[in-house]
């Protein structure tokens, strides 16, 4: 059993905190929050021991879950790995390409282990059809929300699209070579919907559309390539792949045949795989459990949590891409 304690207690640190006591593998020390009405309320809510400041929690854990805002993220973080503890961190890994190298190399200093909360990874919709992405030649992402002040303290690329730009790099094996991009800033200093295109060297692309003022909430992903037309929809937790194949084939429920010119036909088939619920942010909470007891590498590695970043700022940065309104 590890002792962790949770660094931020708000919407989402109480979701950890409620996650990680569920896991018996965890003994959750304590939690800390700046805001003592906020930090006394969880306390009494959750019963959990609420600690007076960052270090006394740091140093009563092996773990560390920083659920805090962005722009602290690299700060926390820093106190915790120079005590050498390791470190669970929500996305995006912290606000500045800059922290992020200083961040790599405290961690690399401390050998500890370091995982990243791109969650999508662990929704069960994607996990459902990994294993019928094979070398995607287009991608198309729309990650729209309803407004809520909270996240607003970073550009819409930080606080939504990482999760999808998480998603393309685990899917597109291949650097990318080219990005453009636009953005409109409706009711924060930053964008609040901004679309982008990333061009990867393998000749893949990728359209992804985030926004913060949508009138619903929606986060579905289309992938196409040569043999199939998968959708993820990661909010209603479904999966559907299209194939088409040359000759008739047998054992689906769902199938269409195409008559083509020169007499030539095609079958379209419709599948939809098994979806096995699972709460997502529990599920990452015990993956990185396992990759400390095991020493292996976490899922979402700090390098994967960078290189995120990294894509994330040379969307930020795109020529032309910020038009206030």
């Amino acid at each position: 059993m590890l002792k962790i304690g949770v660094l931020g207690a708000g919407h989402l640190g109480k979701i950890h905190i409620k996650c990680i006591k569920q896991i018996d593998r965890y003994e959750l020390v304590g939690f800390y929050d700046p805001d003592q009405a906020t930090a006394k309320a969880v306390e009494e809510e959750l019963g959990v021991r609420c600690f007076a400041t960052i270090e006394a929690l740091i140093d009563a854990v092996e773990v560390v879950d920083i659920v805090t805002p962005t722009v602290q993220h690299f700060e926390c973080a820093s106190k915790a790995l120079q005590r050498r503890r390791h470190v669970f961190i929500e996305k995006p890994i912290v606000a500045t390409p800059d922290e992020a190298s200083k961040l790599m190399k405290l961690a690399d200093e401390a050998g500890v282990k370091v995982q990243v909360g791109h969650v999508e990874r662990f929704n069960p919709a994607f996990i459902a059809a990994e294993p019928y992405i094979k070398a995607p030649k287009f991608v198309e992402a729309h990650r729209l929300a309803l407004f809520n002040p909270r996240g607003t303290d970073v550009p819409v690329v930080l606080d939504l699209m990482v999760h999808d730009l998480d998603i393309l790099f685990t899917i597109i094996n291949s650097p990318v070579k080219h990005v453009s991009a636009c953005g409109v800033a409706i009711v924060s200093p930053t964008p609040d919907i901004t679309n982008a295109r990333i061009e990867f060297e393998n000749g893949s692309v990728a359209n992804l559309t985030a926004s913060r003022i949508s009138l619903k909430n929606m986060r579905k992903t289309r992938i196409f390539q040569d043999d199939a037309y998968i959708t993820v929809d990661f909010l209603d937790k479904k999966t559907e792949i299209a194939r088409i194949h040359d000759q008739e084939v047998t054992g689906y429920p769902y199938s269409l045949t195409l008559d083509l010119p020169g007499g030539a036909t095609k079958q379209i088939t419709l599948e939809r795989p098994e979806i096995h619920p699972l709460n997502a942010i529990q599920t990452e909470l015990e993956s990185f459990y396992d990759s400390i007891i095991h020493n292996t590498v976490p899922v979402v590695s700090i390098e994967d949590g960078v290189k995120v970043l990294n894509l994330a700022y040379e969307i930020i940065n795109a020529k032309d891409k910020t038009i206030s309104l």
